[in-house]
């Protein structure tokens, strides 16, 4: 799937080039008032899946992302430069994901990678960047190491995206908390078996048990990324016998997994604490919403609780007839920064744009005090409203939210940072 928006209008530019080569006896040719350059669009190029099981991945993406080019278009671009973005299907593979985004940058001449990749193909996108040189804004994967891991970052990439090591501090402490209220110490996990969820479940409990020291996990379980069928996985769970389970699974996988379970009792009498469940891509389609089940925020209308933010999902529900998702928020805080430092670097030379976006502090809806910031020194997201809470069947869906303290995440994530040789 290619998807172009806002391409300038060829006849223009040709007619110009005509109009010089019947001057070429002249020296130069001078047309007031009139660039070519202006004419010249900038052109992103995003690589996502927008095909199969977790195609909601790829569509609410490439949705938050245009309406944001929109608004930059619309505002008259870069001195008259529009954005035109060549969007395609990566299919949920890796090797395809770096096959289209090195293809956008060598044939299609994108200047820009805006990766709207899990993290299964933005590793892979990653290197494309590394090898190419290009700017390279990771949207969607949240797997800690992309950024964090010192042998893997380069100074022409950023994640624009929540991180598994601050969603596992947050949870960590809340999760840590509801165990000593309700006593639950025997615990399990299922979550997918790739790098997000591997990396992500061993981060929860680290932080799980840092806040609660009586934990005890038993088993973990470890279906594959895009698994149909769940009873086995929900036998060795009943099995264990745990008194809660943790869960990094989302999306489709996640809606599927919650309405097999539900149908072999599994959360009877058990808390659930999926850190994906509060989406509204979960929450609408599964058949119910189960007592006992606790998230992190993924993305709510009422999360934060802000003017704001309701106004940017109601103007997003309004175009799209359908919510907004976490990934829709990153991309749409992504492209937003990208616009305001393609203004600021005055166009879309990759050094320049690194400059201008590292460190960089905007005003953002999804901002937990109204301000999002890329961090320097690793290029990653910061400040985005984060919490945990229990989940209700019917909107606001998490009624009491608990807010994640910035500065406690701050200082946690420098000593895991530390612990690991990444300092």
């Amino acid at each position: 799937m290619n998807i172009r928006a806002n391409k300038p209008l060829q006849p223009t530019r040709r007619k110009l080039i005509k109009g010089a080569a019947a001057m070429a006896g002249m020296a130069t040719v001078s047309i007031p008032g009139i660039s070519l350059a202006q004419n010249k669009p900038i052109k992103i190029g995003m690589p996502t899946i927008l095909s199969g099981r977790v195609a909601m991945l790829g569509i609410s993406s490439r949705n938050a992302a245009m309406m944001e080019v929109e608004k930059f278009n619309a505002a008259g671009g870069l001195n008259g430069r529009m954005i035109e973005m060549v969007i395609r299907d990566s299919k949920g593979a890796p090797q395809e994901a770096a096959r289209v985004a090195r293809e956008m940058v060598t044939s299609d001449g994108c200047e820009i990678i805006f990766d709207g990749e899990a993290s299964s193909g933005a590793f892979a996108v990653h290197e494309v960047a590394r090898d190419l040189g290009v700017l390279c804004i990771h949207n969607n994967s949240e797997t800690s190491s992309l950024t964090a891991d010192p042998k893997l970052r380069i100074p022409n990439a950023f994640r624009c995206a929540r991180q598994g090591i601050q969603d596992a501090i947050v949870g960590g402490a809340y999760a840590g908390q509801v165990a000593k209220d309700k006593g639950l110490k025997q615990w399990m996990s299922i979550s997918p078996d790739y790098a997000y969820g591997r990396d992500t479940t061993a981060e929860f409990f680290e932080y799980l048990k840092h806040f609660n020291k009586d934990i005890e996990v038993s088993n973990q379980v470890w279906p594959k990324l895009f698994q149909a069928d769940y009873s086995e996985s929900i036998t060795r769970l009943l099995q264990g016998k745990p008194q809660a389970i943790y869960s990094c699974l989302w999306g489709g996988d996640l809606t599927s997994f919650i309405d097999q379970a539900s149908i072999y009792a599994l959360f009877k009498d058990r808390q659930f604490f999926g850190v994906n469940m509060a989406d509204y891509a979960v929450l609408t389609t599964v058949k119910s919403v189960p007592a006992g089940l606790h998230s992190g925020n993924r993305y709510l209308r009422s999360f934060p609780n802000t003017p704001a933010n309701a106004a940017w999902c109601d103007a997003y529900f309004a175009k799209y007839k359908e919510m907004p998702l976490n990934w829709a928020w990153q991309n749409a805080a992504s492209m937003q920064f990208l616009t305001e430092a393609i203004k600021k670097a005055n166009g879309t030379d990759t050094k320049k744009l690194s400059d201008v976006l590292r460190g960089m502090t905007i005003n953002s809806p999804f901002g937990a005090n109204g301000k999002l910031t890329l961090r320097a020194e690793d290029q990653t997201l910061v400040d985005y409203a984060i919490g945990w809470g229990s989940l209700n069947a019917k909107e606001p869906f998490m009624a009491n939210p608990v807010p994640g303290n910035w500065a406690q995440i701050f200082e946690l994530e420098s000593a895991w940072k530390k612990a690991k040789g990444w300092g």
